[in-house]
């Protein structure tokens, strides 16, 4: 999940950089291999990546041909779920949530820009996707001359920020604005991912971040990136206190990439039950390029929050690998669980003690810019979770009850990006 970026010139160079989750673009797309034969040597590759690391790891923004971006993505995708839900609802998913329908998951528009000093962002996107996410934003009221806020306001705004890199070491970035979560190591776009859908922690845990941030690259591959926002998943923040993040990322262009992140602050509204307990989250994850074949990521997650009812705790892992069949076939699979206690106090999570899902995933990419994915995918959870035939009830007046521990989806789906 943290700030990825999209290095791509107004004309048709690949794009370079950062996944949501410090994640080398070239090792979360492609597993390190290029899928055209048009495009440089391996060793010419390197180069251009090593080059732009310093650069990547902190958000900024690089480009062997230009200072300023453009960049553009759209995301379609149809699923069946084998419950076959009469509410067409695919339950506990992130984005892949629509049972036997076309569903427009995404459209992005993208621009950056990093000249003499100056650094950028305004990405801006429409679909199920954002319309899924943002679910969770805070709404408050507003008054004479202050509008309300809610969802409905900042879905179309996927990040937006404003820095400057000051001649300090080897560039320190000072960034304010909303960013997508340094938490994780999967993408908000598709591309930048193995899979079609996202894991089980990804759904879990925040997808963006307000505030301000400030990175610093202490040689060509680590970096250290300190952070004070408003909350989880919080344009406006939905209480009087402010959340902090540390993190350290090491990129190795085309080898591996890790990240070490801790995010801290009180997470709940004002008025909760639970009190102004800080919520503590540990995150760790490395995405390996083991040979050209093969690739492999691993993420842990876990934290708690000694509130005023019960503590709170949670622990989640995820296990993935990417097999490089031919220059343009990938195969990758995942297995993902989340565990979470909560005694007394309002889960943070599912409301369901165990979450985990398998997937396999098989990817063609006919072009260097458009990949198809077929997907096949089981969550499983400790309670009723999903849904399954027919169910009463319209969703509103009367809620839909899960009434399933487990669904069994069959997606296809197809992105193409510039």
């Amino acid at each position: 999940m943290l700030t990825f970026v999209l290095l791509l010139s107004l004309g048709t160079a690949e794009p370079v950089g950062v996944g949501d989750g410090g994640v080398p673009e070239d090792l979360a797309s492609d597993g390190g291999l290029s899928t055209d034969a048009g495009l440089a040597s391996t060793e010419e590759e390197d180069r251009r990546l090593e080059a732009a690391n310093a650069a990547a790891l902190v958000g900024g923004v690089t480009s062997a041909s230009s200072a300023f971006t453009l960049s553009a993505a759209a995301e379609v995708f149809y699923q069946w779920n084998f419950n076959d839900p009469s509410n067409g609802i695919t339950a506990a998913r992130a984005f892949d949530n629509r049972h036997n329908t076309f569903t427009i998951s995404n459209v992005m528009v993208d621009v950056a820009w990093d000249y003499a000093g100056v650094v950028g962002r305004a990405a801006l996107q429409v679909g199920n996707t954002p319309s899924s996410y943002y679910l969770s934003e805070p709404g408050l009221s507003g008054a004479a001359g202050t509008p309300a806020t809610s969802s409905e306001l900042w879905k179309y705004v996927q990040q937006a920020y404003a820095g400057y890199r000051f001649p300090v070491g080897r560039g320190l970035l000072l960034q304010a604005g909303l960013f997508l979560s340094p938490i994780g190591p999967e993408g908000m776009p598709v591309r930048e991912n193995w899979t079609w859908s996202r894991s089980t922690l990804f759904f879990a845990l925040p997808y963006y971040h307000t505030g301000l941030r400030a990175s610093l690259p202490v040689t060509e591959r680590w970096a250290v990136t300190l952070a004070g926002y408003n909350g989880w998943n919080a344009v406006i923040d939905n209480n009087s206190e402010k959340s902090i993040s540390l993190q350290l990322t090491y990129a190795l262009a085309q080898r591996l990439a890790l990240s070490f992140l801790y995010f801290g602050g009180v997470e709940r509204p004002t008025s909760a039950p639970e009190g102004r307990a800080w919520r503590h989250l540990f995150d760790a994850h490395a995405t390996w390029v083991v040979n050209p074949l093969v690739s492999l990521l691993f993420h842990l997650d876990a934290g708690f929050e000694p509130n005023d009812l019960a503590p709170s705790f949670w622990v989640g892992g995820a296990l993935a690998a990417r097999f490089s069949v031919r220059p343009w076939l990938f195969v990758a699979a995942r297995g993902d669980v989340l565990h979470e206690r909560w005694g007394r106090a309002t889960p943070i999570f599912f409301g369901v003690p165990l979450v985990g899902s398998a997937t396999l995933t098989v990817e063609a990419r006919p072009h260097e810019r458009v990949s198809f994915r077929l997907e096949y995918r089981h969550d499983e959870a400790s309670a009723e979770l999903y849904f399954r035939g027919h169910l009463a009830g319209d969703g509103l007046q009367t809620p839909w009850v899960p009434n399933s521990r487990s669904q069994n989806t069959l997606t296809l789906g197809a992105t193409s990006w510039f």
